[in-house]
């Protein structure tokens, strides 16, 4: 089966318009750069993503704390793991890279806090 794509190179600011082509290998052509070439390889067989978002505070001075994934989580679940952190409910205080969550979803990442929340 052969897949061909167009996409966007997100790695640097050139920006670079990738014509991938998959079908015993991978063939990328218009990439300034070899991580334009690295960045359609991973797209296209195990797409990831960086993830933030935030996580309710009880007894915080603050109601919220922002988090992120410790690395980048599978494309197809950010949609997911964004919708059961709006149920999670932790307890004041919160430290500073703080395991929220961890392995959430089973992807193998934790999800930390990136600030610290004291108590009220």
């Amino acid at each position: 089966m052969k897949i061909e794509k167009e996409m966007i190179c997100i790695v640097c600011p050139n920006g670079c318009k990738l014509e991938v082509t998959y079908e015993e290998s991978i063939t990328v052509k218009n990439a300034l750069c070899p991580k334009g070439v690295q960045y359609a390889r991973d797209e296209l067989i195990n797409p990831v993503r960086n993830l933030t978002s935030t996580v309710k505070v009880l007894e915080g001075v603050l109601p919220l704390v922002s988090v992120r994934g410790n690395k980048p989580v599978p494309k197809d679940k950010v949609s997911e793991i964004v919708r059961f952190l709006k149920t999670l409910e932790i307890k004041a205080p919160v430290e500073f890279q703080q395991i929220i969550y961890k392995d959430i979803l089973n992807t193998g990442v934790d999800i930390i806090a990136t600030r610290r929340v004291e108590k009220k």
